[in-house]
């Protein structure tokens, strides 16, 4: 396959997830800030959703003060923020436009429609009218665009480039996610102790519940661990569970096989440096990582998801321009 065509569909990917996570994120902002709260407990959830992608200087920057209205419009609809919503799904139309000729038909129509639909929303104000909703219906735009390729796609290169752009995309989302939402509540999270578990306040139980609901994982943690929410447990299921389809170790499985499908004599090492990311996840422990503390390993964790991008752009992707 050509380095350009694979760039294409690997980036495709990677900003349709990334929108994805995006309005995950966002609802859950939005609906935590609907509890009860001080003025200051609020502007520091929205400083959090910032930081997990990295983006208060360029917020600041063009909008000021943090306010909710402020962030929901920067990380929804202003096309100057690469990782709002509607930034990341005109990427992704563009992307699939370039190499319409390697994408079946059904996968085409559903991420231009998801396009038009969305620029159709956002000048009618349906994101101002109801954000749930809105949020809702990215998620299920998403779903549809990994299912109708699941669904349509010749299990190909193209098809497992899509994949690896997805699922890379996935892992440094739900690493970024859990440091942050766990540096909120200490600055290196090492567990905490029996006595102080049982005696977590009402208030905990909705900022653990919300980390789990940011990525579909509420229901889950209820079926797996039958018993009330702690923090250990929430990185245990995010971080090391492979069943659990947004997890660390999920997203680091799927990376790895889709790799060795595209694989070539000179990607050994990007093959090595993928393969030991998953081998730490697959027999890691969570009393352990917590032990050297989670905020280290999730900072170490997202350097090395970053060099293996990097990595993987350098075998198979197109080279940057001069």
């Amino acid at each position: 396959m050509l380095s350009r065509t694979a760039d294409h569909l690997f980036w495709m990917s990677r900003y349709t997830e990334r929108a994805e996570n995006t309005a995950r994120m966002l609802n859950v902002s939005y609906e935590t800030s609907l509890l009860p709260q001080s003025d200051a407990q609020a502007q520091e959830g929205w400083r959090g959703l910032l930081s997990i992608s990295e983006l208060i200087p360029a917020y600041t920057a063009r909008q000021g003060a943090i306010t909710a209205t402020g962030v929901l419009r920067f990380m929804v609809c202003d096309e100057g923020n690469p990782s709002s919503i509607a930034a990341c799904l005109r990427a992704a139309r563009e992307n699939a436009r370039a190499v319409r000729g390697a994408l079946t038909t059904e996968v085409w129509e559903t991420l231009n429609q998801t396009w038009l639909e969305l620029s159709r929303q956002l000048r009618e104000g349906a994101f101002e009218r109801d954000p749930g909703q809105f949020f809702e219906w990215v998620k299920y735009r998403s779903h549809l665009s990994r299912g109708v390729t699941l669904g349509t796609m010749l299990q190909d290169e193209a098809f497992h480039f899509l994949r690896l752009g997805t699922f890379l995309e996935r892992a440094d989302n739900t690493a970024r996610l859990l440091d942050v939402k766990f540096h909120a509540v200490q600055s290196d999270f090492h567990g905490l102790a029996g006595d102080a578990r049982r005696s977590t306040p009402e208030a905990d139980f909705y900022h653990w519940s919300a980390i789990l609901r940011s990525v579909s994982a509420f229901e889950v943690y209820r079926k797996v661990y039958r018993d009330v929410i702690t923090p250990e447990r929430v990185a245990d299921l995010l971080m090391l569970r492979q069943d659990m389809p947004r997890s660390l170790h999920a997203s680091m499985h799927e990376v790895v096989d889709n790799l060795a499908a595209v694989a070539h004599e000179h990607s050994g090492e990007t093959e090595r440096r993928a393969g030991r990311l998953l081998s730490d996840l697959r027999y890691g422990r969570i009393d352990e990582i917590l032990a050297t503390g989670l905020h280290a390993y999730l900072t170490q964790f997202l350097d090395r998801v970053n060099e293996l991008g990097g990595c993987i752009s350098r075998d198979f992707l197109a080279p940057a321009a001069d």
